[in-house]
């Protein structure tokens, strides 16, 4: 399996961000990291071993990012607003930098799919949502998609327009609608088990059944817990079975 790891300064975070790349052809898949991890964490955790045989066998190339949660929403130390800005900052380097270096480094049509596991869940799910004219597809593990859940109280517009459960429930327009609705992968898994939240899941899929956009919801059972072996096992069947 090839891995390479790139960076470079980020005109939207004002910083270094660096990515890795695995494998050599297929759709782009891109990972988001959980809480307060970095771009090397689906990779120490054996995640990316898990996904080796569809990485080998040009399924897909996966594409690794950091988060900056610790310099947002889990920074305590840093005003609330100034953490809704650092998150929208964010949002534009994955949409102005990130996917126009997975073009170069696949093809101008190469599928982009996004995926994450707990926080990084609600991120994906935030993207692709909001950019569903980039990136054609989600899987969400284990995630909350209600942004409150993380600011300790604080509620801005950056806020409502970064928590999927607050902004989907009032969407009309019907083009970005449409853009959504077309996807065929809108994923969304969780466990039953220690930590998990199941009842996150059922209630933003109920929201999505009530704009018509097709999902799918998979309830895991109880012996499947809020971590890593979850998602080791979650991830490769779907990407198996779905994909």
């Amino acid at each position: 399996m090839e891995r390479v790891l790139s960076s470079w300064y980020s005109p939207s975070l004002h910083k270094e961000m660096p990515i890795a790349m695995y494998g050599h052809y297929g759709f782009a898949l891109l990972l988001v990291p959980t809480a307060a991890a970095d771009y090397l964490e689906y990779e120490r955790f054996q995640l990316i071993d898990a996904l080796q045989p569809h990485i080998d066998s040009g399924q897909l190339k996966v594409f690794s990012i950091d988060s900056i949660n610790r310099e947002s929403w889990m920074n305590d130390h840093m005003d609330p607003r100034h953490k809704s800005i650092r998150h929208q900052q964010w949002n534009d380097y994955v949409f102005h930098e990130v996917v126009p270096f997975i073009r170069t480094h696949t093809s101008s049509d190469t599928p982009i799919f996004v995926c994450g596991a707990s926080f990084g869940a609600l991120h994906s799910m935030n993207l692709f949502l909001k950019r569903p004219d980039l990136i054609q597809g989600v899987i969400a593990m284990s995630g909350v998609y209600d942004l409150t859940e993380y600011t300790k109280g604080y509620f801005d517009d950056d806020v409502y327009f970064n928590s999927p459960i607050h902004y989907m429930a009032n969407l009309t327009d019907h083009s970005i609608l449409e853009q959504i609705r077309k996807s065929r992968h809108i994923h969304i898994l969780s466990g039953r088990g220690a930590y998990e939240d199941p009842g996150a899941s059922g209630r933003f899929a109920r929201l999505l059944y009530d704009k018509g956009i097709q999902y799918e919801l998979d309830l895991w059972g109880q012996e499947w817990p809020h971590d890593w072996n979850t998602w080791r096992n979650m991830l490769p069947q779907y990407l198996s079975t779905r994909f």
